[in-house]
């Protein structure tokens, strides 16, 4: 098995896996995005006192915001 080592850490990353890399560009934005817009959804829905963003779901709009932001906050396990 391949091991090299990352900048000046001690810990050996394995190059197939790519465990160890920087994310790409476009990771941190879409984390903190998917985190805003869920908080968003959920103001949104107590601020329009349930006419928006969706009036027909009713009540699971605020499982729908949470889950958007849950999103966000398990992008965050896989940021390095």
């Amino acid at each position: 098995m391949a091991r090299v080592k990352l900048r000046s850490s001690d810990r050996p990353v394995d190059e197939r896996s790519g465990e160890g890399a920087p994310n790409p560009v476009w990771f941190k934005p879409l984390m903190f995005g998917f985190m805003l817009l869920g908080l968003a959804w959920v103001i949104v829905f107590y601020v329009s006192q349930g006419a928006w963003p969706i009036p027909s779901l009713e009540s699971w709009n605020i499982l729908i915001g949470f889950g958007i932001a849950f999103i966000g906050f398990l992008m965050t396990t896989r940021w390095r």
